[in-house]
């Protein structure tokens, strides 16, 4: 059985450490370290749960990371909210609003570039931009 590399070990005991350094009450240079820590950390959980993931196979491997990822936005999210106040009431709105749009956007920017590519220039008609109805009828 092959041994994880030693900064997936490192890297969240580092973290640990640097976020009890936190309590000390050090300058901005410190929580630029501490950004770099975290980070550390995530890319290290996101090895590990790679690595259960390919043990279990698909489709839980899928889903593995999946949950994976989300715990980590969700704690990302959450420790923001935390910190911020009253101000940061509408930080997951926005953070969800912000992915939604990036995903929309990149899938009808990505439709559009195999459209054109395949059909050369784009059409866009009328029957393409309002619901189907069984009765056929259209807008006026």
């Amino acid at each position: 059985m092959k041994l994880a590399p030693l900064w997936t070990l490192v890297a969240p005991i580092a973290g640990w450490l640097l976020l009890g350094g936190t309590y000390l009450g050090w300058g901005d240079l410190y929580l630029f370290l501490v950004a770099i820590g975290l980070a550390a950390c995530i890319v290290a959980a996101v090895y590990h749960a790679e690595v259960v993931a390919h043990r279990v196979g698909e489709p839980f491997g899928t889903l593995i990371l999946a949950l994976a990822i989300t715990v980590i936005e969700v704690a990302l999210i959450l420790v923001l909210m935390i910190a911020g106040g009253d101000d940061a009431n509408t930080i997951a709105r926005d953070t969800v609003f912000a992915a939604v749009m990036i995903i929309l956007n990149g899938m009808v920017g990505l439709c559009l570039l195999v459209g054109s590519s395949r059909y050369g220039e784009q059409e866009f008609t009328l029957s393409g931009t309002t619901a189907s109805s069984d009765s056929g009828a259209s807008l006026k």
